[in-house]
């Protein structure tokens, strides 16, 4: 390091290791105790969601634009944008003959079904009540009562970001052929990290698992590859702040405040054969580097590569989440 930078602080955010073997990295299956996972998993399932399933990222509601459809446990689900941005839910069938709301126009801010003209301004009307929204600047959520089953609340519990303005953000979304749960558990999973994606970690290590309902977060140190031999390691904690919700936060090292939120959206209703979640994704990174406010201008071009690196990674995962409700569903999963 140069004797300025020394000065002034300067760490580089990359380190060189040597290249090692995929094979030759310790194994984590004895510490990956199902018991440790399946209780993390029993604590997130009882934390209350206040009905508030996410739907999509903020962004692909946009005004003046068709509304955007999402079926959430089975219901169709409509969103648009009123002519002064605020956002607007409800069912996704028309009250006059069902035309599917998803596929009609917005005028003026107003709904307007393209099968016979008739428009809903986001108010009742004929047996059509709307339905409880959220615009958290990232993600857009919506209150579906008769999906959640819960006592509901007035806002979803929006898990803590870097300040606004500060990051750049990314939402990705996959659907499995599976359960939120599945999703959920992998994401407890820490510890499949280096062998399953050895092309984004290495070096992973959990450092502290869950102690129990006071301390409930997986602290993992890991590196993410960005070569063969350049890698940035981090700190990080994994948490579950509700039943379908997992945020892994960098909470030392390059990135110190970024998180990585999860969301699993059930799609089908309960009881199907064949089960559906949606994976919402969200990505905020952050930095106190400098140079980061030059990443913030470029967001536009750095959406479609963060969207693509959690696109490769959510490949494997939903293969891991879908194998553990087909092993689930057929009674034989482990334990």
């Amino acid at each position: 390091m140069s004797e300025r930078a020394e000065r002034a602080g300067w760490t580089p955010p990359l380190r060189r290791r040597r290249r090692s073997d995929w094979a030759a990295q310790p194994s984590t299956w004895q510490e990956a105790r199902p018991a440790v996972i399946a209780d993390a998993l029993k604590r997130a399932s009882a934390r209350p969601s206040g009905n508030w399933f996410v739907v999509g990222a903020s962004r692909d509601v946009r005004v003046g634009e068709r509304p955007y459809g999402r079926t959430v446990g089975g219901v169709e689900v409509v969103l648009w944008r009123t002519e002064t941005g605020e956002l607007r839910a409800g069912p996704g069938a028309c009250p006059h003959l069902g035309a599917p709301l998803r596929d009609s126009r917005v005028v003026c801010g107003t709904l307007v079904c393209h099968w016979h003209g008739l428009a809903l301004d986001g108010g009742s009307f004929a047996g059509w009540d709307p339905f409880p929204a959220h615009d958290d600047g990232v993600l857009v959520w919506v209150r579906l009562d008769s999906v959640g089953g819960e006592d509901p609340s007035d806002r979803p519990l929006v898990p803590e970001r870097p300040a606004t303005g500060s990051g750049v953000d990314a939402v990705f979304m996959a659907v499995g052929r599976c359960e939120p749960e599945d999703v959920v558990a992998n994401r407890l999973d820490p510890w499949h990290g280096s062998w399953f994606h050895p092309y984004s970690f290495v070096d992973l290590t959990v450092t502290r698992p869950p102690l129990g309902e006071a301390d409930d977060a997986f602290v993992v140190d890991v590196s993410f590859r960005l070569t063969d031999r350049l890698v940035v390691p981090v700190r990080a904690e994994f948490t579950a702040p509700g039943p379908r919700t997992v945020v892994m936060r960098i909470t030392e090292g390059e990135g110190t405040t970024s998180v990585v939120e999860t969301h699993a959206t059930p799609l089908t209703g309960e009881a199907v054969e064949r089960p559906r979640t949606a994976v919402i994704e969200a990505v905020v990174a952050a930095s106190d580097r400098r140079g980061f406010a030059l990443a913030r201008a470029a967001a536009p071009a750095l959406r479609p590569l963060m969207r693509r690196t959690a696109g490769r990674l959510w490949r494997d995962d939903l293969a891991y989440a879908e194998r553990r409700w087909a092993l689930r569903s057929t009674g034989r999963f482990p334990g």
